[in-house]
Order: C-alpha cells, then sequence, then structure tokens
C-alpha cells in the first residue's frame, strides 16, 4: 500500500479545518500555534512512514506499488495491454471506413484500421476493440457484419489474428526485475540485447546468439507474450528499437541504418531479430472416458493442460526437451480423463521430443483412437 504523504502547511490546512470556526485560527492566534505544532511532528511521521514503505521488498509488492518501485530502482516499465490485429478480406464493392465493425459468431468485434475503397475483392487491416487475448481468435473466425455495410457480402480472415496481449503480470515485472540485477547490463552484452528485446510490449522471452554470422553480429531470438512465434510486425518493431535497418540499397546490398547505432545498440552490432520457429507437439492416445464428456471437450481439455506446461518450458534455460512422462501425467490430469494409453508424442510412444535453441514448443494436435 502506498503513502500519501502530506507536508506540514497540508496538515495545518486540514487540521484547523476540523476546527469549529467560533474560534479564532489565524496565524499569532493560540488555536494556530497548537495546531502548527502538531502539524511539524505529524510531517516528520509521515515521512518516516514513507521510508517505512520503501524498504518494503519487491517480492512483497503488487499492482501500482510494484510498478512505480521497478520504475524508480531499474527505470523497467511494466508493459500495457494490446489489441489483437487481423487482416480481413471483405467480398463487395463500396467504401470501409475507419471503425467500420467485423465480428466472430460469439460477438468478439474488430474495427477497421484503414478507410478504403474495394470492388470485388481486397483486404483491410483491423483490430479487436477489447484489449488483451481476447481478440486472438482463429483463421476464418472472422464472418459477420455487426451492422450491415452496404455493398459487401461476405467478411473472412483466413489467418489467424495476432498480437493481443494482456497487461504484463506481476509475476513477469518481477521476473524481468530480477534479471536485471541478476545479469548486470553493460554496454552491447547479451544481457542488454535481452534486456531491450523483452521491454517491448508483446514479447515474452528472448534468446541471444552471439557472433553468428561472423564478427560483430548478433541475433535475437524472440517469442511473444503468449510463448508463442512472434509475428513479424512484431519481429519488425524489436528490429526498429535495438538496431533498425533503414532503406536497403540493392545495387550495394546494404542497409542505411543497420549497424549504425540508430537504436538501441552502439554503433559497428548488427542486429538481427528473428522469430523462434514453431515446434509443433501432435498427441495419439487411447482414453477412457469419464460420463459426460464428449471427444472434443476431451481433446479441448487435454490442449489446454498441455498448452500450459508448454508456455512454462518455452526458452527455458534448464530443459530444452518435452517430457514424454509429463504429457502422460497432464493428459490423465485433464477433467474427463479417467485413463490413458498408447500415448504418442510426436509419433513416439516414449520419446522426449527436444526442442532446438531457435525453436519453442506449440500445441498441436489431439487425436484420440
Amino acid at each position: 500500500m502506498s503513502v500519501n504523504v502530506k507536508t506540514e502547511e497540508q496538515l495545518i490546512a486540514d487540521m484547523l479545518g476540523n476546527i469549529s470556526n467560533v474560534y479564532e485560527k489565524s496565524q499569532g492566534h493560540l488555536t494556530y500555534d497548537i495546531t502548527k505544532t502538531n502539524a511539524i511532528e505529524l510531517a516528520l511521521l509521515y515521512k518516516y512512514a514513507l521510508s517505512i514503505a520503501n524498504l518494503r521488498l519487491v517480492k512483497d509488492l503488487r499492482g501500482d506499488d510494484l510498478t512505480a518501485r521497478v520504475y524508480d530502482n531499474k527505470g523497467i516499465v511494466r508493459k500495457v495491454a494490446t489489441r489483437a490485429k487481423v487482416i480481413l478480406t471483405l467480398t463487395g464493392t463500396g467504401t470501409i471506413d475507419k471503425e467500420d465493425l467485423f465480428g466472430t459468431p460469439n460477438k468478439i468485434e474488430f474495427a477497421s484500421l484503414e478507410k478504403k475503397q474495394i470492388e470485388g475483392i481486397g483486404t483491410i487491416l483491423a483490430e479487436c476493440t477489447q484489449v488483451g487475448n481476447i481478440g486472438m481468435v482463429g483463421a476464418n473466425s472472422i464472418t459477420e457484419f455487426p451492422i450491415t455495410i452496404t455493398g459487401f457480402t461476405e467478411v473472412n480472415n483466413s489467418n489467424p489474428s495476432f498480437d493481443g496481449f494482456e497487461e504484463e503480470t506481476d509475476e513477469s515485472l518481477k521476473q524481468r526485475y530480477y534479471e536485471s540485477l541478476k545479469n548486470p547490463i553493460t554496454s552491447n552484452n547479451q544481457a542488454h540485447f535481452i534486456y531491450w528485446a523483452k521491454s517491448v510490449t508483446g514479447v515474452g522471452n528472448a534468446k541471444v546468439i552471439p557472433l553468428w554470422n561472423g564478427d560483430l553480429t548478433v541475433k535475437v531470438i524472440i517469442i511473444d507474450s503468449n510463448m508463442q512465434p512472434a509475428s513479424e510486425d512484431l519481429v519488425n518493431t524489436v528490429q526498429e528499437y535495438i538496431d533498425p535497418k533503414g532503406i536497403l540499397d540493392t545495387n550495394t546490398n546494404t542497409w542505411s541504418l543497420w549497424g549504425t547505432g540508430a537504436g538501441a545498440s552502439a554503433i559497428g552490432n548488427y542486429c538481427t531479430v528473428v522469430s523462434a520457429t514453431a515446434k509443433n507437439i501432435d498427441l495419439e492416445c487411447s482414453i477412457t472416458k469419464a460420463n459426460g464428456y464428449s471427444d472434443e471437450e476431451i481433446k479441448q481439455n487435454i490442449s489446454s493442460k498441455i498448452t500450459e506446461y508448454l508456455k512454462e518450458i518455452a526458452f527455458s534455460t534448464a530443459i530444452n526437451y518435452v517430457s514424454h512422462a509429463k504429457i502422460i501425467s497432464l493428459i490423465l490430469s485433464a477433467d474427463g480423463v479417467l485413463d490413458a494409453t498408447n500415448v504418442k508424442v510426436n509419433n513416439s510412444l516414449s520419446e522426449n521430443v527436444i526442442i532446438g535453441e531457435e525453436e519453442v514448443p506449440t500445441m498441436g494436435a489431439v487425436t484420440l483412437i
């Protein structure tokens, strides 16, 4: 809890305001003098209370108190929630205006970000009207016009939406804070590149491969805040922040800004930002179902359990594989599953799935046999 420190003058004004006007309260009179004496001592107590509050450990802080502390101590800013974006394909002839709405059958709406004249078939960029993960929808799910748009008969998204992230959690913010203490940042060391990448809204984690393409080269591999491969937009945002490339001269095959220190990194370092590659984890198993569960419900429950596990180990420095035994235990813990046999993970009945240095495990298909 934060301490709202009052000055001596504020205390005098507040206390005099609580005293009846039948008493003379101007300076030089007894009422004022007694009030001022108390205010002097109370102001000291407020300062002492503030010093005690500032001694609280970061691990014990939450919400706005945590946000303020890590910023004051290390300049680390909590990442804000973002709206998912999507490319929509429209069929018809007419004008799409900014803020025109499109939606999913379950009423998740997206607003156009551009005004565009379309004849026959065309595409627009839209963003979710709500912030956070709610806007992360699959391909072919945005099919409705909440309000009729003259001249258009169909809308669809051939690809999933992207870059809809929740506000950074207290746990994530604390982790970045502790990382900055554990891995001191010096000019352009590996910790510095990781710090830069993870400070960008939407980045969940990052790896650095030094000298990956010769002297003075650095590769930064990122995943998004949902622990999935980063979108092209997010990769470009991180690239622009750390080391913008500028314009490509096709005659000399050189970039106008790359390595010039136009971004966060120093002159002479050539940083390449890429997304991790998805390593799909596909499952096949026989199960004994509890009463009242459909196959689709079972598959969804299994998928949810394993997705959370994959997020936990994404870019882990301690483990570079998906555990076959862990997958079996998660299947057995899913609602509606009484037993499971013949569990195959990526077509193997026993082998762990190795995750490469530039890969991130992602949930694939669940097949019940």
